[in-house]
């Protein structure tokens, strides 16, 4: 299981959902404006009679034409297979004094800044991911600044201070921003009262990189984009039935068997649910990791593949491995490969993907007896769905399973389907909490092939 419980992540948004469990809009959450998907009542009852466009809006700048566009301060675009964003000359040099190691370092750096993208769906929340190359002695920092549906803006925001490794500064989330409207938790920009009626209405990025002074390093960021999305609030949704069976052939790895293993990231892998799921992906999609790169690992661990996902993907603030945004971009280290945080709005949506051959990797909140054969409840817990039975029902890899022999589980559809999209839920002592609405990590190739491409357009992922 992840540490979504702890009272610096996400779950602080629960607040927000007990002050809107009258019937106002409660936490954001949701999946993009192209089909429809199905809401549901504040009491619990499907709403099968209504149905309201795709809550979520992805925007990406990948092409070469993307990064010409904008404000360039020392940062220029390349062409070619991967078009990205690289930094050509300095813009400035500035100081950073590292919170986690408390060493202070200059840095050359340049900007980026994307144009004003004004969203199709107004957003309570907002969630920025980036695939990039930060070679030793370079790293990059992503902000984001919103307009809000009454003319007025938001500060720039950080979503997150990101290398690829651990050496030059600790990859990290920052607390403590908020203008009392809106309030960065981690790696999500959420709307302080939803049931206001106030959203952010449009966006801009903001990307710094910066490199050792006085040499040629450069990062490359191939893509920089934002989800912003307003789910319904649901305790419940209507079934969504079924089309697809079949099963992809993904690795299996458990995370308990790494319980204890290096406890300087989150206590070891009894909570390394997320890694542990993108590992399996990103190796379902060819990537490997080399002798060299495992030889840190202690050799009498098994999967040291883990291990290294964990230290890689771990946010030094939140003092987890569960930041989405950076296992999005952990994915994207590997050659030909590419992340994004979306949510989706149907187990029809992960039907699409599977059909394209695209795992996709879910967040989900839970009690034990919501979830029939898993053996647990939990607050926050990643697994990565492989497929549907021929009834419909979801093949998950678990990773919260005892041995890699155990991952492979069959949910029931409908428990399955409610648990991944509901907006909020009763927790073990009854009180109201918040669940996902769909949350998902999308790991698929760089170039995809034309029925991916199609498949994730299908899902507002371009």
């Amino acid at each position: 299981m992840s540490r979504a419980e702890l009272p610096s992540r996400r779950t602080l948004l629960t607040a927000a959902v007990a002050a809107a469990v009258t019937g106002t809009a409660g936490p954001a959450s949701a999946a993009t404006p192209t089909a429809a998907t199905p809401t549901g009542t504040a009491s619990g009852a499907p709403d099968t009679g209504r149905v309201t466009a795709r809550p979520v809006d992805n925007r990406a700048w990948t092409s070469y034409a993307d990064w010409r566009s904008g404000s360039a301060a020392g940062t220029r675009a390349v062409a070619g297979a991967r078009p990205g964003l690289v930094l050509a000359r300095p813009a400035g040099t500035t100081d950073y004094t590292d919170p986690h190691t408390g060493r202070t370092s200059a840095w050359e750096y340049a900007t980026w800044t994307s144009p004003v993208h004004r969203l199709t769906v107004p957003a309570t929340e907002a969630i920025a991911s980036w695939n990039a190359h930060t070679p030793a002695g370079t790293w990059l920092q992503v902000e984001l600044k919103g307009t809000y549906s009454d003319g007025t803006a938001t500060p720039w925001y950080v979503m997150g201070r990101w290398a690829a490794g651990d050496q030059d500064i600790r990859r990290t989330s920052v607390d403590d921003q908020s203008d009392g409207r809106s309030t960065v938790w981690t790696d999500t920009l959420a709307v302080d009262a939803p049931a206001s009626g106030l959203r952010v209405a449009a966006h801009r990025l903001r990307l710094t990189l910066y490199r050792r002074p006085g040499t040629t390093l450069t990062p490359t960021v191939w893509r920089l984009g934002v989800m912003g999305s307003d789910v319904p609030d649901r305790f419940t949704v209507p079934a969504a039935p079924p089309r697809l069976a079949r099963e992809l052939v993904v690795p299996r790895y458990s995370q308990e068997i790494h319980k204890g293993q290096y406890p300087e990231y989150d206590n070891g892998g009894e909570a390394w649910c997320s890694p542990t799921s993108s590992q399996m992906v990103v190796e379902y999609w060819g990537g490997r990791l080399t002798a060299d790169q495992l030889a840190w690992v202690d050799p009498s661990y098994a999967d040291p593949q883990v291990c290294h996902a964990a230290r890689h993907t771990y946010d030094h603030q939140y003092a987890g491995c569960g930041n989405w945004p950076f296992n999005a971009a952990y994915a994207a280290t590997f050659e030909g490969l590419q992340g994004v945080v979306t949510r989706l709005g149907s187990l029809t949506d992960l039907e699409t993907l599977i059909a394209a051959g695209i795992p996709v990797i879910t967040s989900q909140s839970f009690r034990a007896e919501e979830l029939t054969g898993a053996g647990y409840g939990t607050s926050g817990h990643l697994m990565t769905v492989i497929g549907f039975t021929a009834d419909g029902d979801v093949i998950a890899n678990d990773p919260a399973s005892p041995s890699n022999e155990a991952v492979r589980r069959v949910y029931r559809r409908r428990e399955w389907e409610n648990i991944w999209l509901r907006t909020k839920r009763y927790n073990a002592s009854g009180k109201v909490a918040s669940g996902t609405g769909g949350v998902c990590y999308l790991y698929f190739p760089a170039r995809p092939t034309p029925r991916q491409r199609k498949a994730l357009a299908a899902v507002g992922v371009r």
